[in-house]
């Protein structure tokens, strides 16, 4: 009879509790009891409301904006289950800040992903369930297991249900550097590749240039990429896509970060539909009636419970 120290159990920080609670549901189970609050001077406190005593403990926080205090309130949970004698805790991040900064692309800037990693697993983390990696390299800058997954399933899924005729269908990469994930979608999905050979500027502007590969006129393009964050990729693209003859435009991405002027831009811009995924919570000002968010909770709780019985993860993509 399996004892009480050798279930599972998932707690959630604030940054993201209804996936939290989706996650828990999945497993049959209530999230854990834990206190967070703030002092007044900003500081954060934890408090784990029950036994986790030799338990298998899961902790749900995507390190999404507010970055910095997201993080820190993880830190300090993984240090109170540590503290609090937990079996084993493992940092569920559905989506890792700070993971852009993964290379010292000029001279004298740090690799923050790499601090990241190490201060994670400092705190306590004996391992590490993330979705959707910026790159997937980032794996290797943590000394802990980690289990990268992929929301490709749960997008194809959402886009094989629009019923696009096969003939009208082209995968868009806005840009160079998302080629390969655009030929993994359309291995899965079918239809034809295009490609927006992207001019940057800057840090925060891009210009658009030419179109390679398949004709678009009268197609529906569909765009893939691992995040949206002020959108001016996707857009640009989308515009792209219609001035050579687009139909429609849809744009996927895992996580929907939508900071800067992202909301106006997707509202005004000419896509039909953007898809996410609940990796970040979607709050009311950010709500479009052309956004459509897709859970990953399933996902997560199946890859959750595979780690506690020390089941195969990579089966979940096969």
């Amino acid at each position: 009879m399996m004892n009480n120290n050798s279930k599972l159990k998932v707690f959630s920080g604030r940054a993201n509790v209804p996936l939290g609670e989706k996650i828990a549901q999945c497993l049959g189970d209530s999230l854990g009891k834990i206190t967070l609050q703030n002092f007044p001077d900003g500081e954060f406190l934890a408090r784990i409301d029950e036994d986790v005593r030799g338990r298998d403990v899961f902790v749900v926080q995507p390190t999404c904006p507010p970055v910095n205090e997201n993080i820190m309130e993880l830190l300090i949970i993984l240090d109170s289950l540590k503290r609090a004698s937990a079996g084993r805790v493992t940092a569920v991040i559905p989506y890792y800040g700070y993971a852009r900064q993964d290379r010292k692309d000029v001279g004298r800037v740090p690799i923050s992903a790499k601090l990241v990693a190490d201060i994670l697993t400092s705190a306590g983390a004996n391992r590490i369930l993330a979705l959707d990696l910026h790159a997937a390299q980032i794996q290797g800058f943590f000394d802990i297991p980690v289990d990268h997954l992929h929301a490709g399933p749960v997008i194809n899924d959402y886009i094989r249900g629009l019923n696009i005729p096969i003939e009208d269908f082209v995968v868009l990469a806005p840009d160079e550097g998302s080629i390969k994930r655009s030929l993994r979608h359309q291995k899965k999905l079918g239809g034809a590749i295009a490609i927006v050979d992207k001019r940057r500027s800057s840090a925060t502007d891009t210009k658009q240039a030419n179109l390679i590969g398949a004709s678009l006129k009268g197609k529906t393009a569909v765009i893939f990429d691992d995040m949206i964050s002020t959108a001016g990729s996707v857009v640009g693209a989308a515009a792209t896509a219609m001035e050579n003859g687009a139909k429609d435009v849809y744009a996927c991405a895992t996580h929907g970060v939508l900071c800067g002027d992202a909301i106006p831009k997707l509202r005004e811009g000419p896509l039909k539909q953007v898809v996410i995924t609940d990796s970040i919570p979607l709050t009311p000002e950010k709500q479009l009636p052309k956004i459509k968010v897709l859970s990953v909770a399933p996902l997560l709780a199946d890859a959750i419970k595979r780690i506690h019985f020390n089941e195969s993860v990579s089966r979940l993509f096969e």
